[in-house]
């Protein structure tokens, strides 16, 4: 969880901590706003970017429930902020690959697609977690049962097994055949997840592309993806995130907080 609050004057206080979860969101703000010294009639505008959170039923649901916090309150996904950090209002595509994975894609109409994001159960092809278990499965008839056994009985087996990731792709730039194969299929995956978050939209090529995740950090692997997608036949042009998915959200509240423009009309 991380919190930025800017005053009418610019300055700015920031909380980062263990998220409660939306169920447990009001009370942490109430103790932040005490700590704080702010009531909350204080609060102008309150933006905040949640998983989980993807319908226009599911936003409004949850800007009911915290309208008490601020004169304003406006909720997205993490996964939306994410974009708008990286590509702004622009139409393009944010590639998303951690521990899980997604793509989400806007046109210049407006209109939002996405792809993945369905969690390790259902999902996340081609992600930290993905490639961490497929190298567990891979050499489950050597080192790999011993670990899988070890991760399995840790509190975050999910988080532990998406840990093995990095190791996985620095074996396949050495040469092990073995880890080079799950590379190629995990970057394969990802394009998979372009290509159809791309379909449902009109996206002029060649389209914009930028990515966050801590998995696409490794500029090597993040290469492959883009060769992969453009043998798809989506022809992609990458660009670096302007920045945070928080910041973005930060000048979000900001925009929010200033007064509409008067219109004197006709």
């Amino acid at each position: 969880m991380r919190v930025i609050a800017l005053d009418a004057h610019g300055r700015r206080r920031e909380f980062k901590g263990p998220s409660p979860g939306l169920g447990g969101l009001p009370a942490r703000l109430r103790r932040l706003w005490r700590g704080w010294a702010l009531a909350n009639g204080d609060v102008r505008v309150l933006a905040i970017a949640a998983k989980g959170v993807w319908t226009a039923a599911e936003r409004r649901r949850q800007e009911r429930r915290l309208r008490m916090l601020a004169h304003r309150v406006r909720v997205i996904s993490d996964a939306e902020a994410a974009y708008l950090g990286a590509l702004g209002d622009r139409p393009g595509m944010l590639l998303l690959a951690g521990t899980g994975s997604m793509v989400l894609a806007r046109d210049a109409s407006g209109r939002w697609s996405r792809a993945g994001g369905l969690g390790p159960l259902l999902g996340d092809e081609g992600s930290a977690f993905w490639i961490g278990r497929e190298w567990l499965r891979a050499t489950m008839d050597g080192p790999g049962f011993a670990a899988a056994r070890l991760i399995l009985a840790s509190p975050d087996p999910i988080a532990g097994i998406a840990a093995l990731a990095p190791g996985v792709l620095g074996r396949a730039r050495r040469g092990s055949r073995r880890a080079r194969r799950i590379t190629a299929a995990a970057q394969g995956a990802l394009a998979d997840l372009l290509l159809a978050a791309s379909h449902p939209l009109d996206l002029e090529a060649p389209v914009v592309v930028s990515w966050a995740g801590g998995l696409l950090a490794d500029a090597h692997f993040l290469a492959g993806v883009w060769r992969a997608t453009r043998r798809r036949g989506v022809r992609v042009r990458p660009e670096r995130p302007r920045e945070s998915a928080a910041a973005a959200v930060a000048r979000m509240a900001e925009t929010l907080s200033r007064p509409a423009p008067f219109n004197r009309g006709c």
